[in-house]
């Protein structure tokens, strides 16, 4: 601010501040209001006088700024304001906004000449507001326009502006404080009025009562609550007030006193002795025919005359508070009692239930509770009368007329229990062996596709849980998954039983073998030299999980694991393992479902009774073994090691010193309940 003499007056301009709730009302009418409707809508807002030093002026909007009777706050000012909100972006980007600046100023100059605006000073403090809501992605593009009518020469200060509790005796300061204290009752949210000074004895009154109150003086003092902060400026809403005092009044005195209100409280304590006092000249506009220019489109962020956007996906789309929300617990975990745990880890893992049953159903829950966000169901069963009371993702409803497919239905119920997870499901049996598939070209051709699908499923996952009802059919995503080292989570129940268990990880494969071996003798050496890699294999039937233990002593290699690592099935058989394991079983030494089984894998339901082709188990058993499935798959991928993770079958006591532990405690190798037994 220039301190000479009749130095032009400057004014700190409004700046927007909208509430999430503005946006949560502006989508909802929207939706079920406006539709389509682009025409301008009536709105409002409210300023306050009481703001803290280095705060900016505030024109605030919040959720009920749609409301035909607006309620402002105690102590804040109306503000009406026109809302345009457009259908599309190309709309909002190609408004006329010159136009629409021009229409709100003559309008208001209107009501200034005809004396309106002295009747309803709220005609004074208007803005426009452009929106438009892009609800798919929440989204909100806006801008805002506090219209000013410029005065052609403007308004000049006669002297510095000065505090009040300088330029007035204590005693006034507390005068004028109890008279606006009485105004402020008699006329409640009025943001303008007129100040009368007799002998210290202050009174105020509404502007319509100007001539009443000065009769011809030649110095007249005005008020308004100013929303400005600044030491030597006033706020945005004296520019038009100025305007209509150079219009209606300024040609019956020579200069004006402006006391910028600013009423403060701060613990307990009011002051306003930090209001401004302007000595004001103008010049009277008594003859002016047209509208004088209009300023006042806001700035953005980067002071450039341009819209702002806000993005407000996190807070507005229920998908994203619902993901928020979900994530809580499991970030209240490592804030306090594992802040090594890393969540983004589990988020990212990309898991394919194979079998959405029982056993399918309860496993999504619980990697949906750990932060799973990818899961991938393979079923071809149908939802069955008897599945809902026992199968957690169904209903009722979903059993009827014939059965709704068990793959494709428990992701569309994931989803809806949260929104937030990518889950799909594939229908399609997968091959065991023993079972007859037929010979006709078509079957033969079901089956290739069966399995191409499914080795491109399980090579797209990260982990793969092999959740069915018969042995066999774990066989083949087995082989596949130890052929492209993925983590394989297996669990299996009997009656009174269960087991879970995962697979080890192959090493990488070794280099060619030297020159002067043999093709024979390179991939005997390779495979006796990691005889361990091999996922092929594995005890644990359902009926008697005790047989699916951890490989404890050498085997020879079946053809399978020979062939997933290049040798024949003849030479395989004859290549014996050497591993000699300790306490700690290293990742790559720990067997498979099928490790130890002297019984080739076959058709286990032919010949057998309802009860026996059936998983007949206890009710909780599922559960259980779900929970310590999903368990054990976070406590691999919290482990240094990963899938590598080492098994300890030491006797020790303290095992958390041990490289076999994650930040969530051991890592087994397998979890098995028998007969009132657990290991």
């Amino acid at each position: 601010m220039c301190e000479t003499s009749e130095a032009l007056l400057q004014f700190a301009p409004f700046s927007s501040a909208l509430d999430t709730g503005f946006w949560h009302k502006l989508s909802e009418n929207k939706l079920n209001l406006y539709k389509l409707d682009d025409k301008p809508k009536n709105i409002s807002g409210y300023y306050y006088n009481g703001d803290p030093s280095g705060m900016p002026s505030r024109l605030c909007l919040e959720f009920d700024a749609f409301e035909k009777t607006k309620r402002v706050p105690p102590h804040c000012f109306l503000c009406n304001g026109t809302l345009f909100n457009t259908n599309t972006l190309d709309d909002f980007k190609t408004l006329d906004k010159k136009n629409l600046m021009e229409t709100c100023a003559q309008q208001m100059w209107t009501d200034i000449t005809s004396g309106k605006a002295i009747e309803d000073p709220s005609i004074l403090s208007q803005f426009l507001l452009l929106t438009y809501a892009d609800l798919k992605k929440y989204q909100y593009y806006y801008w805002f326009a506090f219209p000013a009518i410029c005065l052609p020469e403007g308004a000049r200060l006669i002297k510095k502006p000065v505090r009040l509790d300088q330029d007035w005796t204590e005693s006034k300061v507390n005068c004028f404080q109890t008279a606006y204290d009485a105004f402020s009752k008699q006329h409640p949210g009025v943001g303008f009025f007129l100040i009368k000074d007799v002998d210290d004895d202050i009174n105020l009154s509404p502007l319509r009562n100007w001539k009443d109150y000065f009769n011809n003086q030649k110095k007249v003092s005005v008020g308004f609550c100013d929303p400005c902060t600044l030491d030597t400026n006033p706020g945005w809403p004296l520019r038009n007030l100025l305007a209509l005092i150079s219009f209606q009044w300024a040609h019956s005195f020579d200069e004006i006193e402006v006391i910028c209100f600013r009423d403060r409280t701060r613990e307990g304590k009011r002051t306003i002795g930090h209001s401004l006092v302007l000595k004001i000249k103008i010049v009277s506009t008594k003859n002016q025919t047209v509208c004088p220019k209009c300023v006042g489109w806001e700035k953005n962020s980067k002071q450039k005359l341009a819209p702002r956007m806000v993005n407000l996906s996190s807070s507005m789309d229920p998908a994203r508070l619902a993901e928020s929300s979900v994530d809580l617990n499991l970030k209240l975990m490592r804030w306090r009692l594992l802040p090594s745990l890393d969540l983004d880890k589990v988020a990212q893992t990309r898991c394919l239930l194979l079998g959405a049953g029982t056993l399918g159903c309860n496993v999504a829950r619980n990697l949906l509770g750990w932060g799973v966000r990818n899961i991938t169901f393979v079923d071809n069963s149908r939802i069955s009368y008897s599945n809902p009371v026992r199968q957690s993702l169904f209903e009722f409803e979903d059993s009827q007329a014939g059965g709704k497919p068990k793959a494709e239905t428990a992701a569309e119920k994931l989803k809806r229990i949260f929104p937030g997870v990518n889950a799909v499901g594939y229908d399609f049996s997968i091959p065991m062996p023993g079972h007859a598939i037929g010979a006709s070209g078509e079957a033969l051709d079901r089956v290739r596709e069966a399995v191409e699908k499914l080795e491109e499923l399980i090579g797209s996952h990260d982990a793969v849980f092999l959740l069915m009802d018969t042995r066999e059919s774990r066989w083949l995503p087995t082989l596949i998954a130890a052929s492209k080292r993925k983590l394989v989570i297996n669990a299996a129940l009997g009656f009174d039983t269960f087991m879970v268990v995962h697979h080890g990880l192959k090493k990488p494969k070794v280099e060619a073998p030297a020159p002067e071996q043999t093709v024979a003798e390179g991939a005997g050496s390779a495979l006796a030299s990691k005889s361990d890699v091999m996922p092929g294999g594995g005890a644990a039937a359902e009926a008697d999980p005790e047989r699916a233990t951890a490989e404890a002593k050498p085997k020879e290699a079946t053809g399978a694991e020979a062939e997933s690592e290049g040798a024949t099935v003849a030479e395989a058989r004859t290549i014996p393992t050497s591993n000699i394991l300790n306490t700690v079983i290293h990742g790559h030494q720990l067997g498979c479902y099928f490790c130890n089984d002297v019984v080739a894998p076959g058709d286990s339901t032919k010949d057998r009774t309802l009860d026996q082709q059936c998983t007949v188990s206890r009710p909780g058993m599922s559960m259980i073994a779900a929970a310590l499935a999903v368990e054990l798959l976070v406590t691999i991928l919290q482990h240094p090691s990963g899938g590598y993770a080492s098994a300890d079958t030491s006797s020790k006591d303290d095992h958390m010193t041990s490289e076999a532990s994650s930040p969530l405690g051991l890592v087994p190798h397998q979890v098995s309940f028998h007969k009132g037994e657990t290991r």
